[in-house]
């Protein structure tokens, strides 16, 4: 059981750090010449691997008359570059039965593919053309810029997605973790070509990148490609060149609008939000905050889920969910009903957050729960992609590489005392509330 510390700087023989992972793979890091970080898990007995291109940079870095930028390279990136077509790209991946995709979020953006072990070294060259050479060609960009508003669009007309958007927007209020993912149509419409290019040019960089894959691969053979890879593109990568530092992780001033949030929709049924500003990432707490989540609205058998849906049939989905970034957090619970049941869904909410913090948790739900978040981590690190994941997210977000066995010890160590605390915590904060359905954004139910 190893929580192993992931320094910037090279500090062990060789410049590379090795840790024996559970079920014989092996995970090592090293950082390239350029600053280039890479981590691999090798995993006995697969063949398949998936590879990750990571930039630590999301939409909470966009400079003003960038707003969406970081989105709309995630598109850009598969348009071609100056060796491949877009159709290049693509048919690369399909003709090997392998999957490449992107993902854009408020603190990294990452490339990745999952193919066989034997393909892993197309798929570094591509990803890292794609990373190193594109072009961004207007027309191209002018054909995204549509795609993207027709993205944004879609999610407008999801009454779910537009109530957690409003939600985390009040939360964070002028915090750039507030802004959307994707960006607003009118800053869509309005970023320049120029102003894309100068954030790809600003932040994909050798010092900004870190690769990370797991599956059937050998570390020394990874990173060999990857130089191969970024100098064939003509990157310079200078020697004894640190990686960029991290995000602090000083709390940020939240500076939200508390209170009520009415968004009119003629829609059938109203969705709601309720919650506040809640913990980082890197908070000692995060274990307690996922074992809290899953006793109030991590389930079937949560508190939300038993007494509004089981016991008094007032919805069909609800939930409770918590999100963490580098400086900032929130925490909410979602439920959907008919328009006429919102004022008794909102009561029932908070009643509920109440009582954990007042009453705390039984013995039972905590053993429940720690046994759900245990078996799910299990789970959900069976497959390649959810490792390659985990070591990016170690990387760039807390800086140290955590073993699935200490993981699951953390969250066994958590106590039930510790549950309330936080949930005291919670209850306490000024509560902010969005509600989506067919209202006047006069309409109070009752708060």
């Amino acid at each position: 059981m190893t929580v192993v510390p992931l320094p910037l700087a090279q500090t062990v023989p060789g410049g590379e750090l090795i840790h024996g992972a559970e079920g014989g793979s092996v995970v090592r890091r090293s950082v390239l010449p350029g600053g280039v970080r890479v981590l691999t898990e090798a995993m006995p007995g697969q063949r398949s691997a998936t590879i990750g291109f990571w930039v630590g940079v999301g939409s909470r870095d966009e400079a003003e008359g960038q707003h969406g930028s970081t989105h709309f390279l995630e598109h850009l990136l598969f348009k071609g570059t100056k060796r491949r077509t877009a159709l290049e790209i693509a048919s690369a991946f399909d003709e090997v039965g392998g999957e490449s995709n992107a993902a854009t979020a408020k603190e990294s953006t990452c490339y990745f593919a999952r193919v066989l072990d034997s393909d892993l070294p197309m798929a570094i060259d591509v990803i890292a053309d794609m990373i190193t050479g594109a072009v961004l060609e207007p027309a191209e960009l002018e054909q995204e810029r549509d795609v993207i508003l027709e993205e944004i669009a879609m999610d407008s007309d999801d009454p779910t997605d537009v109530a957690h958007e409003k939600f985390v927007a009040a939360v964070l209020g002028v915090h750039p973790l507030g802004r959307p993912i994707g960006g607003t149509p009118a800053a869509i419409k309005a970023v320049s070509r120029d102003s894309v290019w100068e954030h790809y040019r600003r932040y994909y960089r050798p010092e900004e990148i870190v690769i990370t894959a797991a599956g059937g691969l050998d570390h020394d053979v990874v990173c060999r490609l990857v130089l191969d890879a970024l100098r064939t593109a003509g990157w310079e990568l200078k020697e004894g060149a640190a990686p960029v530092e991290r995000r602090s992780t000083a709390r940020a001033t939240i500076t939200g609008t508390a209170g009520l949030h009415v968004v009119k929709r003629p829609v059938e049924q109203a969705n709601i939000i309720m919650g506040c500003p809640s913990i980082v990432a890197t908070d000692e707490r995060r274990f307690v905050m996922s074992v809290l989540n899953a006793v109030l609205g991590g389930g079937m058998s949560s508190r939300l889920f038993q007494e509004i849906r089981e016991k008094r049939g007032l919805v069909y989905s609800t939930y409770s969910f918590a999100s963490a970034y580098a400086d900032a957090g929130y925490f909410g619970m979602y439920a959907g009903c008919t328009p006429s049941k919102v004022t008794q869904v909102l009561a029932l909410l908070g009643a509920e957050l109440d009582k954990l913090a007042a009453d705390g948790i039984t013995a039972e739900e905590l053993r429940k729960a720690v046994g759900q978040l245990c078996g799910g981590i299990v789970l959900a690190l069976e497959d390649t992609g959810s490792r390659m994941s985990r070591l990016g997210r170690a990387e760039l977000v807390s800086g140290e590489f955590q073993d699935i066995d200490e993981t699951l010890e953390r969250i066994k160590s958590v106590t039930a005392e510790q549950v309330q605390d936080l949930a005291r915590v919670l209850a306490s904060a000024p509560r902010t509330v969005t509600v989506v359905g067919p209202f006047d954004e006069t309409e109070t139910f009752g708060l």
